[in-house]
C-alpha cells in the first residue's frame, strides 16, 4: 500500500512517514532527535528527548486510536504512530481527533496541544505524561523569593549576550545594555533590508494605521509567543508566573518569547516587507512557521527553560506521583513534609482508595 500523502497549505504535497528521525527530513511533521523509545515509569520525572519523539506536528488529517497506538488517515491512507514513543502531540490546522484517540494519548503519557499551523497559535492542551507540579513548584518557589527571583531574571538577560554580564551592574542598568541591544537589531534589519525604521510604535485598535515593518514585527511576535507558549505547558510550567513580566496571564510566555525575538522575529519581519505589502501579515506568519521548523526552535525551548530555571534545593517530588491515586503532602509553614491521607482528629492513618475523608486533607 502507497505511503499516504497529507497536505500542508502553502507547500508541495508531502509523503508522511512514521521513522526514526534523522533518517530524512519532512515539512509538516517534526520528531526530535533519539536513540530509541524508552518508556516512562516514573511520572514525576518529565519527559525527556531521549525518552522517545519529542513531538509530533500533524495537519490536515483524522486521528483515530489503532489498539494502544493512534492512526493518522487523510483521504490517501493511513500511517500508524507509537504514542507511547511521543511526548508531545500537536495538532494543527484541519485536524479531527476522536474520543478513543486522545484516550491512548492520555493512558500513554502524550500531550495533546491544539494549535494553529506548526504551533504558531496555542489554543488548548490536554493531559501529558507528567503527574507531577514539581516544575510548576520550582518556577513558583524562585518566583517568590526576591533573591532567587533577581537570579533568574539576570539568566534571562545573560542568555540574550554573547558575552558574560558584569556582575557589578545593576538591574536598571542591565535593562539599559538590553534596550541597546534591541535597538541595534532593529537598526541592522533596517540597513540589511533597505528599509526605513523610526523606532517601534503601533495602535491594535487603529492596526491599519500602523507602518508595515511594525505590522509585521506585532504579526511574528504573535507567532513566537504562540510556540513558547506550547513549550511552556508542555514542560509544566505556568505561563503566568512571568520574572521580567509580571501581572499579565501570559507573563511567563513573554519572558520566554523575548529570549529569541531579535533572532527570529525581527528578521522575518523585515524580509516580508522587503517583498511589498500584499498579504503581509499572512506572509509573515508563513516565514515564522517555516523558520521554526528549519532551525527547531520548540526542542530549544525546554532545555533553555530547564536552564533557567535549575537551582539546587527545588522540589524533588520523589515517589509522589508513583500512584496516581496517592494523596499528596499537606503544606507546612516550618518547610517540613506533612503526609496526606492522615486523619489528623485521631492521627488515625485511614485506607484511601481515591475517596474522600473529612480532616484527611486529601481532595
Amino acid at each position: 500500500m502507497p505511503l499516504p500523502r497529507l497536505h500542508a497549505p502553502g507547500r508541495a504535497d508531502m509523503s508522511f512517514h512514521v521513522f526514526p528521525p534523522g533518517s530524512r527530513k519532512l515539512p509538516g511533521w517534526h520528531p526530535s532527535c533519539c536513540s530509541g523509545f524508552t518508556a516512562m515509569k516514573d511520572l514525576h520525572l518529565l519527559p525527556k528527548v531521549r525518552d522517545g519523539w519529542s513531538y509530533l506536528y500533524v495537519e490536515h488529517c483524522r486521528i483515530d486510536r489503532s489498539e494502544k497506538a493512534i492512526v493518522l488517515r487523510d483521504e490517501r491512507g493511513k500511517v500508524d504512530v507509537p504514542a507511547a514513543s511521543l511526548a508531545v502531540l500537536m495538532l494543527g490546522p484541519g485536524t479531527t481527533v476522536t474520543h478513543a484517540a486522545i484516550s491512548a494519548l492520555a493512558d500513554n503519557g502524550c500531550l495533546a496541544i491544539w494549535t494553529g499551523e506548526e504551533g504558531v497559535r496555542f489554543y488548548a492542551e490536554g493531559m501529558g505524561e507528567t503527574r507531577s507540579s514539581a516544575a510548576m513548584l520550582q518556577q513558583a518557589r524562585l518566583w517568590a523569593d526576591p533573591r532567587m527571583h533577581l537570579e533568574v531574571v539576570i539568566r534571562m538577560y545573560q542568555m540574550r549576550f554573547p558575552e558574560p554580564l558584569d556582575p557589578s551592574l545593576t538591574l536598571q542598568q542591565i535593562r539599559g545594555k538590553e534596550g541597546i541591544r534591541v535597538r541595534q537589531a532593529y537598526a541592522t534589519a533596517s540597513r540589511d533590508y533597505g528599509l526605513p525604521w523610526e523606532g517601534r510604535n503601533y495602535n491594535r485598535n487603529a492596526w491599519n494605521r500602523g507602518d508595515p515593518v511594525n505590522r509585521a514585527l506585532s504579526a511574528a511576535n504573535s507567532t513566537l509567543y504562540g510556540i513558547c507558549h506550547a513549550a511552556v505547558v508542555s514542560a509544566g510550567y505556568s505561563p503566568a508566573l512571568g520574572f521580567i513580566h509580571t501581572g499579565k496571564r501570559l507573563s511567563f510566555i513573554y519572558d520566554v518569547a523575548n529570549l529569541y525575538k531579535t533572532e527570529f522575529a525581527v528578521p522575518a519581519a523585515f524580509e516580508e516587507v522587503a517583498k511589498g505589502s500584499d498579504r503581509l501579515e499572512t506572509r509573515v506568519r508563513h516565514r515564522m512557521r517555516d523558520i521554526f521548523s528549519e532551525r527547531r526552535l520548540l526542542q530549544r525551548i525546554v532545555p533553555d527553560l530547564q536552564r533557567l530555571l535549575s537551582f539546587s534545593g527545588g522540589p524533588e517530588g520523589e515517589g509522589f506521583d508513583e500512584e496516581e491515586a496517592r494523596p499528596g503532602s499537606l503544606w507546612e509553614p516550618t518547610g517540613a513534609d506533612v503526609a496526606g491521607g492522615v486523619n489528623f482528629a485521631g492521627l488515625q492513618k485511614e485506607t484511601l482508595d481515591g475517596g474522600d475523608d473529612f480532616g484527611t486533607g486529601t481532595p
